[in-house]
């Protein structure tokens, strides 16, 4: 079976993709209908034109549209079910998807959280009895966001949560100007519950942002992380900890990270001992799907099944599965990978 083929139909896991970011234009444009919202474009393909990504601002307004057309729970679970449908298409098995609650509570017709998290609950029942898939939310703060206290009231949701498939504490939002630090107390709040921190840090500030994230925020995994380069003893504190790094190719390209995907540091971070996942970040925005990502670092980079597999892994072993369930999970992407090597 030729390697892109392998790729195609493997089994995965998603660890970092936003759900407000996972809009498709065909979703977005029934949502501004529903809602009475305008939208910079009233076809599929304008939309799909105007989500192309020029530079952050753009990418920051077109995000802010998007939630301006997000106004009621019904709308929640219809973009967490289109979502978890296209999950499903590329047999990503399980994900752990992020969402920013205190959007649709403050600055948008005020969506009660039990009814935002009801919505993603039903969705993720119809995904596990429709799709036979897996999902887990990850709620986030935004770091832009003020007063700073609004961060204790989404980590008080993440707690409230547990049982209803919340299983960690995010940080997203511009990364400068807004250091991890800031946020220790929801942070400190979500941990003393037995809960994780996965903040967003090293993407567009460096090596200081991971720093903080890992000692301020005891971070179990960090979204992006690949500035973490720029300080070798950073890097050989990661590599001890093996603290997965959440890293999205395109989206580093899109940001100005690396330069192109072939100048993507993905090589360096492997080289240097570090648990590397691979992610998609915010797909259609990106014009990429987690599909994408493994061919686009496969063509890259010349690697080889084997490290494929083994990317695929580190985000089974790195994901906040009960571990039973991450065995089995193992096991069973283990025997599908064999299965398709036969092809």
């Amino acid at each position: 079976m030729q390697l892109e083929t392998f790729i195609r139909r493997m089994p995965k896991v998603e660890l970092h993709v936003h759900l407000e970011g996972s809009i498709q234009p065909e979703t977005l444009l029934e949502l501004a209908r529903r809602n009475q919202v305008t939208l910079p474009a009233t076809t599929v393909e304008g939309l799909r034109q105007w989500y192309s990504f020029t530079n952050f601002a753009h990418f920051i307004e077109i995000y802010i549209t998007i939630s301006s057309c997000i106004c009621s729970a019904d709308d929640i679970e219809l973009i967490a079910r289109e979502f978890l449908r296209g999950q499903a298409a590329q047999n990503i098995q399980h994900s752990e998807v992020t969402f920013t609650p205190y959007t649709h509570f403050s600055l948008n017709r005020r969506i009660p959280f039990a009814d935002q998290l009801a919505a993603l609950s039903r969705a993720r029942d119809w995904a596990a009895a429709e799709l036979g898939i897996s999902v887990n939310w990850v709620l986030d703060i935004s770091r832009n966001v003020r007063p700073i206290e609004h961060g204790l009231t989404v980590a008080d949701w993440v707690i409230s949560g547990r049982d209803h498939g919340v299983v960690a504490l995010g940080l997203g939002g511009p990364e400068n100007g807004h250091p991890p630090e800031l946020f220790a107390a929801a942070f400190d709040r979500v941990l003393a519950a037995g809960m994780a921190s996965v903040p967003h840090a090293g993407e567009v500030a460096g090596a200081e942002s991971v720093w903080g994230a890992l000692q301020t925020l005891k971070a179990q995994r960090i979204g992006h992380g690949v500035r973490c380069l720029e300080d070798a003893a950073l890097v050989a504190e990661l590599r001890k900890q093996q603290i997965p790094l959440e890293v999205c190719p395109t989206s580093n390209v899109c940001l100005g990270v690396a330069a192109s995907i072939a100048e993507h540091p993905l090589p360096r971070l492997l080289a240097a001992g570090l648990y590397v996942t691979i992610n998609s970040d915010d797909p259609p925005m990106f014009n990429t799907t987690l599909t994408d990502e493994y061919l686009k670092i496969t063509e890259a980079f010349d690697f080889s099944r084997e490290t494929i597999e083994h990317l695929v892994l580190n985000a089974v072993r790195a994901s906040l599965l009960p571990e039973l369930t991450r065995t089995e999970m193992e096991k069973r992407f283990q025997s599908e990978f064999a299965v398709l090597g036969l092809g």
